[in-house]
């Protein structure tokens, strides 16, 4: 059952072109036929022997060539082996009946048998293929030994059947053997063409989700493939770079006149800069540029990150070091403070070392709790819930003249965070708020607000304050490690805040709320984003 749904597919697949050719070759040699038998030029050179039988066969053939073609285009030249050896067969049949009724081989019809052979070793495999020619072959010299028996042929007739047989299985073995060769070389360029596309998806898929920006331009500065980073990173620089006369333009038309310039920089609009590294294609009609496009902000961050990552271990392991004789030295002063012979400036210096080294381990409590670090496990939570669970708990820990205004949402607002370091990243903001707000309007006051942004449809978490707001100029320094502007904090809690932060997939960040108040904005990535 396999093999002949194979077969059949393979007709359908490779040989409907020359299904379409032999049917329309059958209705022509049909017609011929019949023309040559009816004309006064080919009067006597077939059927002659028997003109009314011929005549009945060659229009019998006619009418069956007609109805093959006419079956093949309504079914757009698809067929099985079965079919196509059903009409060999009334080919080879209706052929014998022609040759007998025009007096045998010398009428030359006996060579038409060539033709339909021939196709069917193409059509067919090669059993089959030489099945027919047997069978033809057989056929015909059967025909010629019955009419030496009746005394209406001769024995040259004979060696003309015997010579014909020759030639129909030397012309179907040479067939075979060419469409095998043939077949097996077409299937070798469509496997390779196969294995040829499923790279070039491959390859545009690698290409459109890299996260560096990848550009090819032709010799008129016209984009040919362009993935999305690169759209995101050049913007309008992208789609007014066509003109040639662009800041894009010309950076790459000076480049392409002094290829050892390096790497050219192109500044964006927040006062960044993209890293442009560029490449020559040769090709026929102008060379085309490849370019890939970078942020160095980026890079740089990057660069910061495993610097920072580096001197997370050393100093976690100083801290480690520093723990013990801090301790020790925490201990000798506690114990001189409790010393009856100390006088009031004594005791004055003893303080400062008790509060100094209390600060200190603050400092290193933060250092170890950055190299102890759990690595974020996120899970899909009820942001709002979360948040008024939080705020109940904060709450009870927190100084009696505490205010906290929530503001939650009524549906649900599902994100995806780690819980526990959520908690941590909440109340560093939230002390942080009751603080500012104490010492700018001398009220413990914050407010924690929860709701979707306008925009980006993100959730978000404000947590605001009375304080006055962090000026412009520390903006970008605020989540630096050890950046501080009291006397008494050690300049880390933002900097884990953010830590953490960025582990959850949360952009933290300082703004106005919507009462133009001062607020650290956690925004969290879209609760069907992809955990990384």
């Amino acid at each position: 059952m396999s093999s002949t749904a194979s077969t059949a597919s393979g007709l359908t697949l490779q040989h409907h072109e020359l299904l379409r050719i032999y049917a329309y070759y059958r209705v022509a040699i049909a017609l011929i036929l019949l023309g040559i038998f009816n004309s006064e030029f080919g009067r006597g050179a077939v059927g002659n022997s028997a003109p009314a039988l011929y005549l009945k066969t060659v229009v019998a053939y006619c009418a069956l060539n007609l109805g093959w073609l006419v079956y093949l285009r309504h079914n757009h030249y698809r067929t099985n082996a079965g079919q196509v050896g059903v009409i060999l067969g009334c080919d080879i049949l209706a052929f014998l009946v022609l040759i007998q009724s025009s007096g045998g081989l010398n009428s030359g019809l006996g060579y038409l048998l060539l033709i339909n052979c021939s196709v069917g070793s193409m059509l067919l495999d090669r059993r089959m293929g030489a099945f027919f020619a047997a069978v033809a072959s057989m056929a015909v010299i059967g025909q010629q030994l019955y009419g030496l028996l009746a005394g209406i042929a001769d024995t040259q007739d004979i060696v003309a059947a015997g010579s014909l047989g020759i030639l129909l299985f030397a012309t179907v073995s040479a067939l075979q053997y060419l469409s095998g060769r043939i077949r097996s070389a077409t299937l070798r360029a469509d496997q390779q063409s196969r294995q040829a596309a499923h790279l070039q998806r491959l390859a545009q898929q690698i290409v459109e989700r890299m996260r560096t920006g990848v550009l090819v331009l032709d010799s008129a500065n016209k984009p040919e493939l362009v993935n999305r980073a690169a759209q995101q990173l050049l913007g309008e620089r992208l789609r007014n770079g066509e003109s040639g006369q662009s800041e894009l333009g010309k950076l790459v038309r000076d480049w392409r006149m002094d290829p050892g310039r390096g790497n050219p920089l192109l500044p964006t609009e927040n006062g960044g800069d993209l890293r442009l590294n560029l490449t020559s294609l040769p090709r026929e009609h102008g060379d085309s540029t490849l370019m890939f496009v970078e942020d160095n902000r980026k890079l740089a961050e990057a660069a910061q990150k495993l610097k920072l990552a580096s001197l997370g271990h050393l100093t976690g392991s100083i801290a480690h070091e520093v723990r013990n004789p801090l301790g020790a030295i925490s201990h000798a002063a506690q114990l001189l403070s409790e010393s009856p012979g100390l006088n009031q400036e004594d005791r004055h210096l003893v303080d400062i070392i008790c509060r100094h080294s209390l600060r200190v381990n603050q400092i290193v409590e933060n250092v170890m709790q950055l190299s102890r670090r759990q690595p974020a496990e996120p899970r899909l939570q009820d942001l709002a819930l979360w948040t008024e669970q939080f705020v109940a708990d904060f709450r009870a820990g927190a100084p009696a003249d505490t205010v906290i205004e929530l503001e939650l949402p009524a549906d649900e607002i599902p994100a995806r965070f780690d819980a526990h370091q959520l908690g941590q990243i909440a109340t560093n903001l939230c002390n942080n708020a009751l603080h500012h707000s104490k010492l700018n309007s001398g009220r413990r006051w914050l407010g924690v607000e929860v709701y979707r942004h306008p925009q980006s449809d993100c959730p978000v978490l404000d947590i605001s304050d009375l304080g006055a707001g962090v000026p412009a100029e520390n903006l970008e320094l605020i989540f630096e490690p050890f950046f501080t502007t009291g006397q008494g904090g050690s300049g880390l809690g933002l900097y884990i805040a953010r830590e953490l932060g960025e582990a959850n997939q949360i952009n933290l960040h300082h703004c106005r709320d919507h009462h133009g108040r001062s607020c650290f904005r956690a925004e969290f990535a879209p609760a069907d984003s992809p955990v990384h």
